[in-house]
């Protein structure tokens, strides 16, 4: 409910008594579990993060390269479609500013980044940091851009993690003059 309402009236403009009427509980009992809404955001993220540090803990036992590549793409695709992840993120999406500063931010975006350094290779280039980037992106961005009510969520897994396997398994030279091979 908190979610939902962060998403539509936006995080700054919400109240924790909006948030406690919406559940139909006092601002009090509320307030028990979560003094702050920070502390809501945190709780919402924290299942998200522990499913990333998990997958990053398992990829990091697992031999470089291609294969792990694909895999851990395959793990990931599988694993937003639990739970609400796409709410989380859309969340996330329409209030940027107000929770840049958030420390589950903070996290999120190092988890990211760990991510990308699992998909690439220290010496890889540029393009194929870039490519392993939009990887993610793409399995991220179908719940915005295929919103057809037609598409089923299995249809947006395969589709994003086809387009995002493409991207990663496709090597290309670097531009000429960007130093990268």
């Amino acid at each position: 409910m908190a979610l939902e309402l962060f998403t539509e009236q936006g995080y700054e403009a919400t109240s924790l008594r909006e948030i406690a009427e919406r559940l139909g509980v006092t601002k009090a009992a509320l307030y028990y579990h979560f003094k702050t809404k920070e502390d809501i955001v945190g709780s919402l993220v924290q299942d998200r993060i522990a499913a990333l540090e998990a997958m990053i803990e398992w990829a990091g036992a697992q031999p470089p390269g291609p294969r792990l590549r694909r895999e851990f793409l395959e793990r990931y695709a599988e694993e937003l479609q639990q739970g609400r992840h796409h709410e989380l993120i859309r969340f996330f999406e329409r209030n940027q500013t107000a929770l840049r500063d958030h420390p589950k931010s903070a996290q999120m975006r190092d988890c990211t980044f760990r991510v990308i350094d699992l998909l690439t290779a220290p010496d890889e280039s540029v393009v194929m940091r870039l490519k392993a980037s939009m990887a993610l992106l793409t399995l991220h961005a179908t719940w915005f851009v295929l919103q057809d009510p037609a598409i089923t969520d299995g249809q947006r897994k395969d589709a994003s993690l086809q387009v995002a396997l493409e991207l990663i398994e496709t090597a290309a030279p670097a531009p000429a003059g960007t130093g990268q091979a």
